[in-house]
């Protein structure tokens, strides 16, 4: 399928050239911003038959040095007012005119997906790849983290799921621990929606990410793309 590709306010959008309307998919990157590879996941979604915005967190360019500190103090209320602005601009864009929509993310912006899904109106589907889950420990706790910035971790946030979400985890992801995930499947359990938590074995954190051969695993990554498809296509049509 043709792809058309467009610079929006907000990031990059990437849908099939033609004159049909299709579902729309928020992409929420990493830490370290809308690189190459999230504008090339936003294009295989729009291979695939949706309209993919990869959004843009940071909008300028930014330096940094400490991953994790970056994490802990970004505001997660504004960056959640990032994803429901796209959403609603995919929502109203000709290549999508009020067909479902949905939020797709990777580490940091899996995170994020959990968060939308939890709280974001209007969504109607989730895919998270290894997203960081809570404040307790790991990569976001700090004992002083701002509580108005980290309201609620993703874990606690997912008993309030208003999608269908899938959330995808190696079992080796050295910043997120194994209880958390098994955490997730105990939350899961009770939402009122389709959830699945798919753990692939010997696979660690960003194990999508072909851009780093020491993280990438091939045919794991393909499954999981597949799988994703699978399950936006399952709940926001073709």
């Amino acid at each position: 399928m043709r792809v058309r590709t467009e610079a929006l306010g907000l990031g990059l959008l990437a849908r099939p050239d033609d004159a049909l309307t299709h579902p729309g998919v928020v992409i929420v990157h990493d830490v370290w911003g809308l690189g190459d590879l999230y504008r090339s996941f936003a294009r295989r979604l729009a291979e695939a038959g949706f309209a993919a915005l990869a959004l843009d967190l940071y909008r300028r360019d930014v330096k940094i040095e400490d991953p994790g500190r970056w994490m802990r103090e970004l505001s997660d209320p504004d960056v959640l007012g990032d994803v429901a602005a796209a959403a609603r601009l995919l929502s109203g864009h000709a290549a999508v005119e009020g067909k479902p929509v949905g939020v797709v993310g990777f580490c940091m912006g899996g995170a994020y997906a959990l968060l939308a899904a939890s709280g974001v109106p209007g969504l109607s589907a989730c895919v998270a790849f290894y997203g960081l889950l809570s404040h307790e420990h790991g990569i976001l706790h700090a004992p002083d983290l701002d509580p108005a910035k980290k309201p609620r971790d993703p874990l606690r946030a997912a008993s309030s799921l208003g999608c269908p979400t899938l959330a995808i985890y190696g079992d080796e992801d050295e910043f997120v621990p194994a209880s958390d995930v098994r955490a997730l499947e105990d939350v899961f359990a009770t939402v009122p929606h389709d959830t699945e938590v798919k753990v692939y074995p010997g696979c660690g954190h960003a194990f999508l990410n072909e851009a780093r051969p020491a993280a990438y695993r091939p045919e794991p990554a393909r499954d999981a793309w597949q799988r994703m498809l699978e399950w936006l296509r399952r709940y926001l049509g073709t």
